[in-house]
């Protein structure tokens, strides 16, 4: 069927022939980590740009004619359009990509990469958080690397949620309601011109979901839609928006997921060889599989054993409450007609799934994964420590160390998150390649070459384009008139250019501990307000619509931002996306990091601020537990997991302002050269950078994963042969 499905850009602009291959560039997310497309916008309208997200479809639809003319007699323009069409068809046509070269044997086995989430850009908000940027990530570098894989996911029409703040610091929310000829989704369509759709049986119904494409490079990501006719109107909101609380909702879209996404990839004519679940919302793929090797003639056990070999899985939840599970009734109401099919009982079907609670049994979906898999993996060295012993009575008599769940540390994707002018530094000191190089630990070793000067320039622009960015922000609320004037104030009107800047931005679960700054009220009232050496806190981050502790943390944390006796040097951006994101791990000097431990399973946000000059001063848990080495950051706590959470928010509260006090603001303010540049702070950002930059890059998380998980699977179907590899892969 593949050869009678249409991709064709829908193209909804009126260009001048001299620039229709921008439009080109619009419909490939290619454009989101090549900041040279990106300022081909800017130059026609930079406030246009701004004013619209950054969405080129949304800009290219909206720019005036004569600012288009005005380009077609740019031959400054024209080159630099000439120059990033080039390198557009460049990257997409590669024939030496790394996993080609690498992987010679391996260039047709597809890879299909299903999460709940995607997170690419902020025109796309089909994402919630940290789950769904690092599935962005993920696929970005998959894209760079030439690997052949895929993504499913779903297409939420009304986001996530857009947030605002109360005068009294209660988080409102309203939906984000996508507009399809806004955003950069290609509709799959039949022979006939309709809708390609995959569907899934549900109590009583048929249940079905149309297709919608996503270029990003080289990857191609579908998103199921079951905003249809043919669909009820309670089946046409499943993939309306992210984490419903309500059971049957949430079933029906993992059944949607994982069983309507393995059929959506049959419909395309794909036949991926490795099928990774990026935590457990599609592990119910693992039982669509199943099926279609039992309807092939194998008995249940045997399909499951073929299944497991090519299945990955990957934990990110090391909360056991954190994970998707379902009541046994439930699971009865929605697969009574399935485990027939397997040639199953009810309670082997069950037992697939089956973890006993206090409450009773219920139906985990990381343990469907895990069982249905062979090959594990945690998101963090701690964190697959962790892992082992949440799951280990899944491996009877094996001891935790044995527990066959391995870590991959998560990383993040280079050119989505670094700088502009810290980009171009790097070009200028590590070579013009040095993105292709992101992993190269030896590359990094060149940052002395950097002269402490121009490193510190780049550095204070980009906080001077974070503070910019506040007050513009703040003016446009005092404009509207819809604000009172301590909003306004919190949001930022009176952040300062040069003083030291700490950045808070996680979604406000309570494990997090946004308020453990906040533990000694007056003492952090005297370190922001000294006037000598003052310091400024931006705080950013959602609460999920049903985390009620969550949004009462939002509210404490906006009551000390809008006390007057802060002076202003508290700030709460509200609304957090990818831009104020990008905008925070940039500009700020200091990124801050309070989980009570060992709940963190990774984080990377801490990654994207030490790629960009800032330093990390976090509890040792997840990632920063690998990344700190003694000389390129600040821990608070030990390695040490407290019983009494009282005691352990004492404790460390207590060393996060001795820390701040003693060792951060002294080094920044008093360690002056005669040319006035910090040279040790200078020296500490150099460390960051060269010590975690390699480390922590999504180039070398993904070659680990072809390399411990996704070769091992591959491995199992191709006639049990070994593949070849050349060396350095």
């Amino acid at each position: 069927m593949m050869e009678k499905i249409r991709k064709k850009n829908p193209m909804p602009f009126n260009l001048p022939r001299r620039l229709q291959r921008m439009g080109d560039l619009t419909y490939n997310l290619w454009w989101v980590w090549n900041l040279d497309a990106q300022s081909l916008f800017k130059y026609i309208d930079n406030l246009l740009w701004d004013e619209v997200n950054h969405n080129p479809i949304l800009f290219l639809q909206q720019v005036q004619r004569p600012l288009l003319n005005k380009a077609v007699q740019d031959l400054y323009f024209l080159e630099k359009l000439d120059a990033v069409v080039e390198k557009f068809d460049t990257y997409l046509a590669a024939k030496e990509t790394w996993f080609k070269t690498t992987y010679p044997d391996l260039e047709d086995e597809l890879i299909a990469y299903f999460s709940f989430e995607f997170g690419l850009h902020e025109s796309l908000p089909v994402y919630a958080g940290g789950l769904g940027i690092l599935s962005g990530d993920h696929l970005k570098t998959a894209s760079d690397l030439g690997m052949p894989l895929v993504g499913v996911g779903f297409i939420y029409k009304e986001g996530y949620f857009m947030q605002s703040i109360s005068e009294d610091g209660w988080q409102d929310t309203r939906n984000y309601y996508l507009n399809f000829d806004e955003i950069p989704v290609i509709p799959l369509l039949d022979e006939n011109g309709k809708p390609v759709m995959t569907s899934v049986d549900l109590p009583g119904r048929t249940v079905f979901a149309r297709i919608w494409q996503v270029n990003v490079g080289r990857v191609e990501l579908y998103l199921l839609d079951s905003d249809l006719e043919e669909n009820s109107p309670n089946d046409r909101q499943l993939t309306s928006r992210l984490y419903s609380n309500d059971l049957d909702v949430r079933i029906s879209q993992e059944i949607l997921l994982g069983i309507g996404g393995v059929r959506a990839l049959r419909l395309m004519g794909l036949k991926p060889k490795v099928w990774h679940m990026n935590e457990g919302h599609s592990a119910f793929l693992a039982l669509e599989r199943i099926s279609e090797i039992i309807a092939a003639g194998k008995t249940f056990d045997e399909a499951a054993e073929i299944v497991k070999e090519n299945n990955v899985f990957t934990t990110h939840t090391p909360v056991p409450a954190g994970n998707d599970q379902f009541p046994i009734w439930l699971i009865d109401k929605y697969f009574a007609q399935t485990w027939p099919k397997l040639n199953i009982s009810r309670d082997q079907f069950i037992d697939l799934g089956r973890q006993a609670q206090s409450w009773g049994d219920s139906f985990v979906m990381p343990v469907l994964a895990l069982k249905l898999s062979n090959q594990r993996n945690a998101v963090s060295k701690l964190h697959g420590e962790v892992s082992r012993g949440m799951w280990q009575w899944l491996w009877p008599g094996v001891s935790k160390e044995n527990v066959p769940i391995t870590h991959i540390t998560n990383g993040i994707h280079t050119g989505t998150w670094i700088g502009r002018q810290m980009n171009d530094l790097f070009k200028k000191y590590l070579g013009s390649d040095w993105q292709d190089r992101a992993d190269d630990v030896e590359m990094w070793n060149n940052l002395d070459l950097i002269p402490d000067h121009e490193l510190w320039a780049v550095r204070k622009h980009l906080k001077r384009k974070l503070t910019i960015f506040c007050n513009e922000r703040a003016r446009k609320m005092w404009k509207s008139g819809n604000y009172h004037p301590i909003q306004v104030v919190a949001s930022g009107v009176l952040m300062e250019p040069y003083s030291l800047t700490i950045g808070f931005a996680r979604r406000f679960a309570t494990y997090k501990r946004a308020n453990l700054i906040l533990n000694d009220y007056e003492r952090l009232l005297k370190i922001v307000t000294n006037e000598r050496m003052p310091v400024q806190i931006i705080f950013a981050g959602k609460a999920h619509p049903a985390d009620e502790p969550g949004k009462l943390l939002i509210q404490q944390v906006y009551r000390a931002v809008k006390d007057a006796r802060m002076g202003g040097r508290l700030i709460f951006l509200e609304d957090y996306d990818m831009n104020v994101a990008r905008l925070m791990v940039q500009g700020v000097d200091i990124w801050l990091n309070t989980p009570r431990r060992p709940n963190e399973a990774s984080g990377t946000s801490g990654m994207k601020a030490a790629l960009n000059g800032g330093i990390n001063f976090s509890i040792l848990d997840g990632w920063w537990r690998e990344g700190y080495n003694g000389k390129n950051g600040w821990p608070i706590g030990d390695h040490v997991d407290f019983q009494d959470t009282y005691q352990q928010d004492q404790i460390e509260s207590r060393e996060l302002y001795e820390t701040l006090e003693n060792e951060i603001i002294p080094l920044y303010y008093q360690s002056r050269s005669a040319d006035n540049l910090p040279n040790e702070w200078i020296a500490m950002v150099k460390e960051s950078i060269r010590s975690n930059a390699p480390l922590f890059s999504t180039q070398r998380m993904v070659k680990e994963y072809m390399k411990m998980l996704y070769l091992p699977a591959t491995e199992n179907i191709i006639e049990n042969k070994p593949v070849k590899t050349k060396k350095g892969g």
